[in-house]
């Protein structure tokens, strides 16, 4: 090679990386924690989020978060002389008064609907590929821990117009913290200051809701970037040319799915439901559908409640409203620990048999946490099942506390089930072949099914077989 010849590992002209740097690049992202799609499901969950900031701060002028009562004459003659705070005031004013203000509030609303969609579907794509092990174990700890951060901050955020559902939903949280023993009263007075719902609480939520959760939700997304970003970058020198900036299409796609959402899709229309009253709730009522596997909990958890040292305990809030939550985000964090043991590895003794194919008890695992969160989702609409489908609510109700309590193993017994006849019916292919349907007659007259044999990928760590620059020569017969 001539001293004057370029480096094989120097960069390409116009910035394209050389056959080395590509193979480079390739191995790192085969090395990642993440697959393309769980990647695609976490950039729009950020996109998300960016998006939720950019209109929150664009609407942060307009808000008042003040529970001061005012009369309101304005645009919506509905409440012309109607007793209001000054929140539900400025929303309405947003919302009719303001150019865009509509469209503003529609947009930060459904971006944050997205934004725990895009994480949830992260999780379980990430789930069911066993992606959790390793040094991708402190990424799936992050996005277990964005997922209630994320609900928190949308429901924080639910509650400072202080429209009907707004009031209902203080009232689910003060009964749920009543529910805590010796310190629920104490915790009540302290976030409401005093008797809920006192003239703070929306003050109080405002800066929760626009400026701790949300930097807390932003730290745990640049450190999940930068987890996923770390060893992917190949050392090698930097190309001479600068790069053009170019917008990444999931970017483009999530903002103009999000305005478009904003656009045609109606959400959250407080003018409909009109100020809140404290005791009194709209009717057909349901939180958003984040929420809507605690609000199932509570509607279908019997009224049990038992003395403890002469005062009552609530039982129908506290395991709901407490216990539920705490368990199923635990055991999504702790999983991984678990994980050895039910894909057969380190099998506990008499509590699940080795499994030949050691996936199916994850994927059993996941159908059964699947299902449990479904179900109590479900239930959250058990009123307007019962009335859609004119059937009785207590007949509803009891069908789905059956329905929680058995599903979840039901689902995993199915799943177990259907993984294991799959997987018998792969090695089945491997041995004989795959069936073709086409059936021929011997020589002796009996009649046998023609199968073709599997076509199995290359690994991804095979190297690319060697091509010749000529034409293939067959040889001669």
């Amino acid at each position: 090679m001539s001293a004057h010849a370029p480096s094989r590992r120097a960069a390409a002209p116009g910035g394209s990386l050389t056959t080395g740097q590509r193979r480079l690049v390739r191995d790192a992202l085969r090395r990642a924690p993440d697959d393309r799609l769980a990647a695609a499901f976490g950039q729009i969950a950020g996109y998300s989020f960016a998006v939720a900031a950019v209109t929150g701060i664009a609407l942060l002028p307009f808000f008042r978060p003040s529970m001061a009562a005012v009369v309101y004459h304005g645009s919506y003659a509905e409440f012309d002389g109607v007793s209001m705070s000054q929140a539900f005031r400025s929303v309405l004013a947003i919302s009719f008064d303001v150019k865009g203000g509509l469209l503003l509030r529609q947009v930060h609303h459904w971006s944050a609907d997205v934004f725990v969609a895009a994480v949830c579907l992260r999780l379980l794509r990430t789930f069911f590929r066993a992606r959790f092990v390793g040094r991708a174990r402190r990424d799936w700890l992050i996005w277990v821990t964005l997922l209630p951060l994320g609900m928190l901050v949308a429901y924080t955020g639910t509650i400072l117009p202080d429209d009907g559902l707004s009031g209902g939903s203080l009232s689910v949280i003060t009964g749920v913290l009543l529910s805590v023993p010796l310190i629920g009263t104490h915790l009540v007075s302290w976030i409401f200051g005093g008797a809920p719902p006192g003239h703070d609480i929306i003050g109080r939520d405002y800066w929760v809701h626009i400026v701790v959760l949300p930097a807390a939700a932003g730290a745990l997304l640049l450190l999940s970037s930068r987890s996923s970003l770390h060893g992917l970058a190949p050392r090698w020198p930097a190309p001479r040319q600068p790069h053009r900036v170019r917008p990444a299409p999931l970017l483009l796609f999530t903002c103009g799915a999000l305005v478009l959402l904003g656009t045609i899709a109606q959400i959250d229309p407080v003018w409909l439901i009109g100020p809140s009253q404290p005791g009194s709730i709209s009717s057909g009522a349901a939180p958003d559908w984040y929420m809507g596997f605690l609000d199932g909990a509570l509607r279908i958890m019997p009224a049990w409640e038992v003395p403890v040292a002469g005062h009552p305990l609530s039982l129908s809030v506290l395991i709901p409203g407490l216990v539920v939550p705490a368990l199923f985000f635990t055991g999504l964090a702790l999983y991984p620990v678990a994980d050895r043991w039910l894909v057969g590895e380190r099998p506990p003794h008499g509590l699940l048999p080795p499994a030949s194919a050691g996936p199916a008890n994850r994927v059993a695992a996941g159908a059964a946490g699947v299902t449990f969160y479904g179900l109590l989702w479900a239930a959250s609409a058990n009123d307007q099942l019962a009335y859609h489908l004119h059937l009785d609510l207590y007949t509803v109700t009891w069908s789905f506390r059956v329905l929680v309590l058995a599903g979840p193993a039901l689902a995993f017994l199915i799943a177990r089930v259907v993984c294991h006849a799959l997987a018998g019916r792969r090695r089945d292919e491997e041995l004989h072949g795959r069936e073709t349907g086409r059936i021929v007659m011997n020589s002796r007259g009996g009649y046998t099914e023609i199968r073709e044999p599997v076509r199995r990928a290359a690994p991804p760590s095979a190297a690319p077989a060697a091509r010749t620059t000529g034409p293939e020569r067959r040889p001669a017969s």
